[in-house]
């Protein structure tokens, strides 16, 4: 049991962080992201020692966080109201590199749920496209489709925030 958890902690050292990346691009948010991959790596723990060690524990993961997701976005869904107006979001003035990312993040979130969970594991997780299907019930040639409208659409998205800024 101790060499079991000292693997685990290895690897949420080692991999850790790329799937806090992976999680902000699905949430949106960073807070959401970490309570994402905090609740995912419970559960992870949870079925760490049935894990074959010769297996892909990431994509394990990655599986784990989208359903994990899409099961708190469906209660989420449920608890909301809709507004009238959308309260304006602002982002202030960061460097340019945390600008830009959260420009792009604000821009995921505009997208429809299933075109920002394949655009965030294609994109993103830098996962092959029958990588995704696989994930997400889905044929390849949805997969294809959604993460052209999606890339289609957050440079439609992105133009237009250029646009309003700089006025041009």
């Amino acid at each position: 049991m101790a060499d079991s958890d000292e693997q685990f902690t290895a690897y949420v050292r080692d991999r850790g962080e790329h799937h806090l990346r992976v999680a902000v691009l699905l949430t949106g948010d960073w807070h959401a992201a970490e309570d994402l991959v905090q609740a995912s790596l419970v559960k992870l723990y949870r079925a760490w020692p049935k894990l074959r060690l010769d297996g892909d524990p990431d994509s394990y993961l990655r599986a784990i966080m989208v359903n994990t997701h899409r099961s708190w976005w469906r209660a989420r869904w449920r608890r909301e109201t809709p507004a009238g107006d959308l309260p304006e979001s602002v982002i202030e003035d960061f460097a340019d590199g945390q600008a830009l990312a959260a420009q792009v993040r604000q821009a995921l979130q505009a997208l429809p749920r299933q075109q920002r969970i394949v655009v965030a594991l294609r994109y993103g997780a830098d996962l092959p496209e029958a990588e995704v299907a696989r994930m997400l019930g889905r044929s390849i040639g949805t997969v294809k489709t959604q993460a052209h409208r999606g890339l289609h659409a957050l440079r439609e998205i992105l133009r237009e925030d250029n646009y309003e800024r700089n006025g041009s």
